[in-house]
């Protein structure tokens, strides 16, 4: 939600630096340049980030973690890639839930 917010409010001031550029205000640069570096960097972090969440599912290991999520109820067991470092949250299966 922050980052489509970010690339609207980057597009927005690129457009309108484009506008008032092409319009014939000489001091519209900075608008440009700023909308035009900020639309940049939200997409190449989007892409930047994107390659690393397609890694195999054989090097997602289950930890001993587990905990219940406050907002479904549900019992959850923590998941860590030690290639990335990343860690995932999945409900346990049915058969792995403590009897209640």
């Amino acid at each position: 939600m922050l980052r489509k917010a970010l690339l609207t409010f980057a597009l927005a001031l690129l457009a309108l630096g484009l506008g008032s550029w092409l319009g014939g205000a000489r001091g519209a640069w900075p608008m440009v340049l700023w909308g035009a570096l900020l639309t940049a960097a939200v997409l190449f972090e989007r892409w930047r980030y994107s390659g690393a969440s397609a890694t195999s599912k054989d090097a997602w290991q289950p930890t001993s973690e587990r905990f219940v999520d406050p907002e479904s109820g549900q019992p959850m067991q923590v998941w860590y890639n030690p290639s990335t470092g990343q860690r995932r949250y999945q409900a346990l299966p049915q058969e792995d839930r403590p009897a209640a």
